[in-house]
């Protein structure tokens, strides 16, 4: 799959498309809104994260044994690899009939739309969604998860949290930790946030279950969330 300039690259954040249950009104709108960009000759890159039932499975196997930092890792990327078959399945014959489970190796197909899911132990998927975008030369990731944005502080414990509309990779660095972990709960990866700076990828950070929101920034129009560059 090359970059036309038409190929989107998408981190689908686990949260949204299982935040307990799978959400099936949400993944209704979603297929339904790509489906109308790749009748206009949009292709998509689709990364799916594994979200809270990831949390949930490694939560509960610290209950019953005591796993390492890899057995964990190697949990979660099943989760993401089972949200990413059933992503792939909802788009029927759009979608390459295979996930992606190395993102330095994107097939070439005729196919619209490729998803894939977690890569390996240390990585995350959003550091996958980095490497994809990489590989197919793209310069945006569109990073959908369950937020509006990046805020200066945690909004769940202060009132008093400021959005932020646009900021460098220097400055989103400063506010989260240096280091990630299997079920963490930032933004965005930090490492894969390294990389992206590295690559010169800009990372838009918006709320996924808002599809009137996705879709305006989509077309270029003014949208609700944070854009990192």
């Amino acid at each position: 799959m090359e970059n036309n300039g038409k190929q989107i690259v998408i981190s689908l954040g686990g949260s949204i498309i299982v935040p307990e249950e799978i959400d099936v009104k949400f993944l209704t709108d979603f297929t339904g809104a790509i489906r109308n960009y790749v009748a206009n000759g949009f292709k998509f890159l689709i990364i799916t994260g594994g979200g809270k039932i990831c949390r949930k499975y490694n939560e509960s196997l610290k209950q019953v044994t005591s796993p390492t930092f890899e057995n964990l890792d190697w949990l979660g990327i099943a989760v993401t690899r089972l949200n990413a078959e059933f992503i792939r399945i909802c788009f029927g014959n759009l979608s390459y009939e295979k996930i992606v489970l190395n993102p330095d190796d994107i097939p070439h197909t005729d196919k619209s739309i490729i998803v894939g899911g977690g890569w390996k132990p240390g990585n995350s998927s959003d550091l996958v969604a980095i490497h994809s975008a990489k590989s197919i030369g793209a310069k945006k990731v569109l990073n959908l998860s369950n937020i509006d944005f990046v805020y200066d502080k945690d909004p769940k414990n202060n009132k008093d949290a400021r959005p932020i509309k646009q900021m460098s990779w220097f400055e989103f660095k400063a506010l989260f930790p240096d280091s990630w972990k299997p079920g963490g709960n930032v933004p965005f990866d930090p490492i894969a946030a390294e990389e992206a700076e590295k690559s010169g990828i800009e990372v838009v950070i918006l709320n996924g279950r808002n599809i009137e929101n996705l879709i305006n920034c989509l077309e270029g129009k003014d949208f609700e969330g944070t854009v990192i560059k």
